[in-house]
């Protein structure tokens, strides 16, 4: 079958899964398409952005961010400090889950003890937290380890749980998903968000329709969403073109200029939170996906080599087509932390990595697997294939792998690569995350709870542990700043960029932009 076939057949399949969801929808229906699907159902398995933001519109926490990404009661009503290391928090009476149960103080303690399971991947949004106190049915004291100053922010994304549900439908334990465990909870939905999550087909459609006992009332007009992964850059903008889907929230940086052009789309441009980098296994002796020998990632000369060779103006101008900022670390604009001088990017050096490849004794390069997604950042694979191109200036043999987002991740989460292509927004809008999630070194809970590249330093462990209890600014400040030069130095990880964020949509629709790329629909409206 020719190539042009296989779009039809593909655009086909993909309009006829649409129609069909379209005929038991609504008149206020939205249908939204991105690259890659969700991993789970189960909110506190992946801490994933797609998977956050679909999960986020069935399931709530206690508080949540405006449209100006400022704090806001949700299942809370209200909050005070009523000691340095105690949070009380009044919830919302008369919420109900899905299934029509009552919302109460137990689901919250549940979901806590719930979320810090080993397991999962979302201990990060719970840090600082020793327990949580039931004082009575809609009031709990959160007591913490030491003050925690972004805790407000880090609630947001700690989804609350129905107790009797899971137990009911033996979900209390979160999903391993990188076993490829499967549960009731991670196919099914029972939270108390706008949305009611009607289906799940993996790879074809997520189905939800607007939650009639909501406590909250929807500010646009979406009742029923369409969400539906198309990884083909081509299909998905045909899909726009076509008619066949309202909203697109990852346009190929390709087809941009076209999009903008046409009279009857709207592209909705803005910056998003995401920085895009690579992670070098820096723990095992030796590497499992390359050459034989001392694992030379271990030695910062290799790392900073990798790194210098490396020419971010050129995948800025090429592959992303200026939709991007080349980066020197790990956060972008707009998070809490970030610096423009900390920021600037060195041209490449050729010269210097090959001298600095040599001192390491690699005079004549290195070998090693390069994992890649192929469906989850713009252009990932380009951009990965991009890399390997410059890496080869070194005598660096780097193998490209490859593959879609799920089987990606288990890889990683594995421990099965020895490079690996990634992407993190900062969901807190602060460097703490970052810095505690992807270079802390791992432990248990939140501490490293995405370091899958094994790194590991004393100092860096010193200032993530600080900052995550100092309430002073400056002084904190001071310690981020510290924890992203020694990151960027060390080239721990290699910064590549910050990700900007244009969506494509009909004329007819409108929508809030988000920098942490991730959609609200109860704000669209449909004309």
């Amino acid at each position: 079958m020719t190539h042009q076939l296989m779009t039809l057949a593909r655009s086909l399949a993909i309009t006829v899964a649409l129609a069909a969801a379209a005929a038991t929808a609504g008149a206020a229906q939205l249908r939204w398409a991105a690259q890659n699907d969700i991993l789970t159902l189960d909110p506190h398995s992946q801490n994933h952005a797609t998977t956050n933001n679909v999960a986020g519109h069935a399931y709530e926490g206690l508080v949540r961010y405006d449209k100006n990404y400022k704090v806001e009661p949700s299942l809370a009503t209200s909050w005070e400090n009523t000691s340095p290391t105690t949070w009380r928090f009044n919830l919302r009476k008369g919420v109900k889950f899905h299934d029509g149960t009552d919302f109460t103080a137990d689901d919250v303690i549940f979901s806590f003890d719930r979320i810090r399971q080993p397991q999962g991947t979302m201990q990060i949004y719970v840090t600082g937290i020793k327990e949580i106190r039931k004082v009575d049915s809609h009031t709990i004291d959160l007591v913490l380890e030491k003050p925690v100053p972004v805790l407000l922010n880090n609630l947001t994304t700690f989804y609350i749980m129905s107790r009797d549900w899971s137990a009911k439908n033996k979900s209390e334990r979160i999903q391993d998903y990188k076993a490829k465990e499967e549960t009731f909870a991670s196919r099914n939905a029972n939270g108390t968000g706008p949305y009611l999550i009607k289906e799940w087909r993996p790879d074809q459609r997520v189905v939800m329709t607007a939650n009639p006992a909501w406590w909250d009332k929807l500010e646009g007009n979406a009742t029923d969403i369409v969400y539906t992964p198309i990884k083909a850059d081509a299909t998905r903008v045909a899909a726009l073109l076509a008619g066949d889907v309202d909203l697109v929230t990852d346009l190929p940086t390709q087809d941009v200029a076209k999009l903008r052009s046409n009279q009857n789309l709207f592209v909705l441009d803005g910056p998003e939170v995401r920085t895009i980098f690579i992670a070098l296994d820096s723990k095992s002796d030796e590497l499992k996906h390359g050459q034989k020998g001392p694992n030379p990632f271990k030695d910062v000369r290799v790392r900073q080599a990798l790194s210098m060779a490396i020419d971010r103006q050129a995948i800025q101008r090429t592959i992303m087509r200026n939709l991007s900022i080349p980066a020197a670390i790990l956060v972008a604009p707009g998070v809490n932390g970030h610096s423009a001088e900390l920021d600037k990017v060195a041209p490449p050096n050729i010269d210097g990595a090959k001298k600095l490849l040599a001192e390491a004794g690699h005079p004549n390069g290195l070998e090693f697997t390069l994992d890649c997604p192929n469906n989850r950042y713009v252009n990932d694979e380009e951009v990965c294939q991009a890399v390997v191109g410059m890496w080869a200036k070194l005598g660096v043999k780097a193998k490209l792998n490859a593959m879609p987002f799920g089987p990606f991740a288990q890889k990683f989460q594995n421990w099965d690569s020895s490079a690996y292509l990634l992407g993190w927004g900062v969901a807190t809008y602060d460097a703490q995350y970052t810095l505690q999630s992807l270079v802390r070194t791992r432990t248990k809970g939140a501490d490293g709870n995405f370091n899958f590249s094994g790194v590991s330093n004393a100092r860096l462990d010193e200032l993530v542990d600080a900052m995550g209890v100092e309430t002073d600014k400056a002084k904190r400040d001071a310690m981020i700043r510290e924890g992203l030069s020694i990151t960027r130095d060390q080239a721990l990880v290699i910064a590549l960029h910050h990700q900007m964020r244009p969506w494509a949509m009909k004329k007819n629709v409108s929508i809030a932009h988000n920098s942490n790329d991730a959609p609200k629909m109860y704000y669209a409206n449909i004309k």
